[in-house]
């Protein structure tokens, strides 16, 4: 009976032994996949982030460009009609409310917002990464300077005449008020900290305010030059703290995001050590015999399964599994707070937008053929309602997993970031003003149509425009300028294009159109559409235009096509005069 006894024990314990190596194995596996997934997931994360930094700083250089294309300046020092030009662009800029300096290809200054002392010395350490840039032929971005105890950046592109440069203009950030800064206080979020630093490592945006203008850890600068994402390891404050740094960015910048190592590794690992803890006291309470052994067992994967369900119930991405031909076999239960229902039993690819169906089914089929492959897209997902959102799956063929049987999508909602690109993608092809296409979009447009058909081009420059500006006030302009907009838009066909190129000049792109005849009429219904009243801030206004007109054959150069309608609007012009004039009501 004894032996018997102890050969239940001895055989209770091997059971036991087997099963807590089983358990220890599959809970150590999905640990390992769950932390490469999230270290995979927050680098995409940091390299996401940190292309929308470099399009924010892109962005600036470019309304640069833009002011300097639309603005011709006289560059002669001290010109009174230069300064007051910078000044109402400083007013209006979206990046550059500290101010703006123009200055010879050598740095001396020919005209500015504000007097000398209130812009960084040019003997201030920030310059170098500017001066670099320009010499490289791109725009320069320089790192952070003070100026009487305000932290600014400044941006800085070449003014050129015919091929040559010949003169600078440089645009200052007042960075903790900057664009930036507001993108990082988007971001904000309790469990990390999301950092712009400059070459030197000093703080220039943060979803902390109070951390601009402080200096990251030496660890975290050695990795800044890095154009890959990297991990960064480090101590501070007696914690032990991870980064995330996305370097390579103009004028040398980067991204970072920073927390803790504990908040990093969640509290996945501190679950998966307690469900080991547990599972070793089980196999120590184990030899007492088989009735506590299977009740403890009962217990432990009980509270397991419950600590499981609690992690993923409250966890913000979705995380599914499918059989082998797409069917949702299980989905946590965040797929139901943000899709409004619950897809087990749905085919995948029938909640996908159509448009990305054809696409998915291609990576779907050859993620089977690969064992343990792993697969990476952004696709749109449909909710209960009928509408899309962005998600970024990461699929891992687990089917030979006997523990999972399937394939497992982790999936995060994107949508915000998404939206992001759209509009800055949007912004940079389009007017801010009026919302028509700009010059550069204006240009695609003409270059692809002139490859295969004729198009009409009719440049119409407003005549009266200016005593608008001066007597009623640029908010005044302003309005004009985009009801003529309005105006404009109704008179063209579904193929035309309009695009405002600066001040108060717009072009016409008619596809098609190949008789004067027909490119004149329009002239006339544009003409006579604008020659109607116009009510801008409760003043009846009325204004001309000046058209120009070049019907240019297929395979022609769109530059030459656009400076042959710019003549021919000017010769317009010089025909009879036909002044727009205005009255209050």
């Amino acid at each position: 009976m004894r032996l018997r006894s102890w050969l239940v024990v001895g055989i209770s314990a091997a059971l036991l032994l087997a099963i807590g190596a089983v358990g220890i194995s599959v809970n150590r596996s999905a640990l390992r996949a769950a932390e490469t997934v999230h270290r995979a997931d927050t680098l995409a994360l940091a390299t996401n982030n940190g292309g929308l930094v470099e399009q924010l700083l892109l962005l600036s250089a470019k309304e640069l460009n833009d002011f300097v294309a639309s603005h011709p300046l006289s560059l002669t020092p001290g010109d009174a009609g230069d300064r007051a030009a910078l000044v109402e662009y400083a007013k209006k800029s979206t990046f550059f409310s500290y101010g703006v300096v123009l200055t010879d290809l050598t740095g001396n200054p020919v005209n500015a917002t504000k007097a000398a002392n209130l812009f960084p010395d040019q003997a201030a350490v920030g310059w170098k990464s500017l001066i670099s840039g320009l010499a490289l032929g791109r725009p320069g971005f320089s790192s952070l300077m003070t100026v009487k105890d305000t932290l600014v950046q400044a941006v800085a592109v070449p003014i050129v005449v015919g091929s040559d440069p010949v003169a600078l203009i440089y645009g200052f950030i007042p960075v903790l008020k900057g664009q930036l800064q507001v993108y990082l206080e988007k971001l904000s979020d309790p469990s990390h900290l999301s950092l712009v630093v400059d070459a030197g490592g000093i703080v220039g945006a943060s979803s902390d305010p109070s951390a601009v203008g402080t200096m990251v850890d030496s660890e975290i600068i050695k990795k800044i030059g890095s154009e890959e994402s990297v991990f960064v390891t480090y101590r501070s404050g007696g914690r032990s703290m991870i980064a995330a740094v996305h370097g390579g960015l103009p004028g040398g910048w980067a991204y970072v995001r920073t927390q803790s190592t504990a908040t990093f590794d969640g509290p996945v690992r501190n679950r998966s050590l307690t469900i080991n803890l547990a599972l070793l006291t089980m196999l120590l309470v184990g030899v007492a015999g088989l009735a506590v052994l299977g009740y403890r067992s009962q217990l432990v994967r009980r509270r397991a399964e419950e600590r499981f369900a609690a992690l993923v119930e409250h966890a913000p991405d979705v995380v599914t599994v499918l059989d082998d031909d797409g069917s949702v076999v299980y989905s946590s239960p965040s797929g139901k707070r943000i899709l409004g229902f619950v897809a087990v039993g749905t085919s995948v690819f029938d909640l996908l937008h159509p448009d990305d169906r054809q696409h998915v089914r291609e990576r779907f089929a050859a993620l089977l053929d690969e064992k343990g492959g792993l697969e990476r897209m952004q696709v749109r997902v449909s909710q209960a309602d009928g509408n899309h959102r962005w998600f970024d799956f990461t699929a891992s063929n687990q089917l030979h997993n006997a523990a999972l049987n399937g394939v497992v999508i982790n999936a995060r909602d994107i949508t915000d970031s998404r939206e992001m690109q759209d509009r800055l993608a949007h912004d940079a092809h389009h007017d801010p003003l009026t919302g028509l296409p700009n010059r550069r979009r204006l240009q695609e447009r003409l270059t692809a149509s002139l490859q295969h058909t004729p198009v009409g081009v009719l440049f119409v420059d407003l005549d009266g425009f200016k005593p608008v500006n001066d007597e009623l006030g640029h908010e005044a302009g302003d309005e004009l300028l985009r009801q003529v907009g309005g105006r404009l838009s109704l008179c063209l066909r579904p193929t035309d294009v309009l695009a405002r190129v600066g001040g108060d000049e717009f072009v016409l792109l008619l596809p098609g159109v190949v008789t004067p005849d027909d490119a004149a009429a329009l002239a006339t219904r544009l003409r006579a559409s604008l020659s109607e009243p116009f009510d801008v801030v409760g003043n009846e206004v009325r204004i001309g235009a000046s058209v120009g007109l070049h019907l240019a054959g297929p395979g022609e150069d769109p530059d030459e096509v656009l400076r042959t309608a710019d003549q021919a609007m000017y010769a317009a012009k010089r025909g009879p005069d036909r002044p727009g004039r205005h009255r209050a009501l």
